[in-house]
């Protein structure tokens, strides 16, 4: 089933369509913002600082807008 929705044409067109979506806002995030590396060790503190960070990613993105 899984390989069926994946070599469908939608499933195609959205696989094409995600990797251009998310390296520009990476790629936002690491040039544009600064960021290299966490500050933070552990899982939950690594989530909340990556949840900061998209955060702020999107208020810029509004504030332009």
């Amino acid at each position: 089933k899984a390989r069926n929705l994946l070599l469908s044409e939608e499933g195609i067109a959205h696989r094409k369509r995600r990797c251009w979506d998310v390296e520009a806002v990476f790629g936002n995030i690491k040039q544009n913002m600064g960021f290299k590396r966490f500050m933070l060790r552990g899982m939950d503190k690594v989530t909340t600082e990556i949840g900061l960070i998209a955060m702020a990613h999107n208020l810029r993105k509004f504030s332009i807008a």
